[in-house]
């Protein structure tokens, strides 16, 4: 089976304005902006034999506000910009559908498309819904330093995009069969 590295889009893979401490998912195209820390951090870890893959709430699609077309436009810009395999996207405003974050649903799909190992492979967020769902989907979370990080179920937290890629390369450097510390408590 093969391992995945799954990447929060909003925050992690582009840059979102910031309003009174939230951040504001973008609603259109020329409000996307790619993260310029992430292409070279995504390289290296394709490099390694991983399949990327984004998992994204957008409830701003049911609740109308955020046009399919728009979303797309979005999603074509990051496999034109980025060395992404594929993206999940639950656009449902109910947090508890099977497919929204912290809910496992996409990490679980995915992981049956793409013939995935969940138990080694990662989540790169800056959410802690993210890193719930990512400790219900048997995955290691690293998460980027954020005030959305919540205190619980994250594995490991770093600075930037770049360093979780790095934390990710040495844990699979220092990772052998039988060895269980990549799945720190």
């Amino acid at each position: 089976m093969r391992q995945a590295v799954f990447l929060e889009r909003d925050g992690i893979l582009n840059l979102c304005d910031i309003v009174n401490g939230e951040q504001v998912t973008p609603l259109r195209c020329e409000r996307f902006r790619i993260n310029p820390a992430a292409r070279e951090a995504l390289e290296d870890l394709k490099a390694a034999g991983f399949v990327l893959i984004v998992t994204t709430n957008q409830s701003a699609v049911s609740q109308g506000i955020l046009p399919r077309r728009e979303l797309e436009r979005m999603h074509t810009l990051l496999f034109r910009q980025l060395p992404i395999d594929d993206i999940f996207v639950c656009p449902h405003a109910d947090w508890t559908h099977p497919s929204c974050k912290p809910q496992p649903g996409m990490f679980l799909d995915a992981g049956f498309k793409w013939g995935l190992d969940l138990d080694q492979s990662f989540v790169i967020s800056d959410k802690e819904a993210d890193a719930k769902a990512a400790q219900i989907a048997g995955c290691t979370s690293v998460m980027v330093r954020s005030p959305w990080l919540g205190m619980e179920f994250h594995s490991f937290v770093v600075d930037d995009v770049p360093g979780a890629a790095q934390r990710i390369l040495e844990l699979l450097a220092t990772n052998h069969p039988g060895n269980e510390a990549m799945h720190r408590p």
